[in-house]
């Protein structure tokens, strides 16, 4: 069964740390660009970045530039975020994806192939 599942979530405080794991099954991650989407309450699904595959170039929300870190192990089919100095607009449900192209900006678009269900963060004190 082709799956991505996330763990890692729960709750922080501001200011705090959190590494969000991605786990794939049933097929070959490193085919594949990886990333992240968050969707917020009451607000519109968002892009938080995303990996190559043969090439390990990262692309990040301009927003999130400098605190959040996607990283990936292929060997372990593992995908990560790390994500640092978070605040209460953090909070989200984060979503990890499999697909063919990662880009600046990076969309929920038809190059997405695989979702996880998503792990939920919650940033407060």
């Amino acid at each position: 069964q082709v799956q991505l599942v996330e763990s890692g979530g729960g709750l922080v405080q501001p200011g705090g740390s959190l590494r969000l794991s991605c786990a794939a099954s049933g097929f070959t991650l490193d085919s594949y660009v990886v990333g992240w989407f968050r969707q917020a309450p009451g607000k519109e699904r968002e892009g938080v970045g995303c990996i190559g595959n043969t090439d390990p170039t990262t692309y990040y929300a301009h927003s999130l530039k400098g605190r959040f870190t996607i990283s990936r192990d292929n060997a372990k089919k593992m995908v990560y975020l790390q994500m640092n100095g978070l605040s209460p607009e953090d909070t989200a449900v984060y979503y990890c994806t499999a697909g063919t192209l990662c880009y600046e900006d990076y969309q929920p678009d038809s190059s997405l192939e695989v979702w996880g269900r998503g792990t939920l963060v919650t940033v407060s004190p």
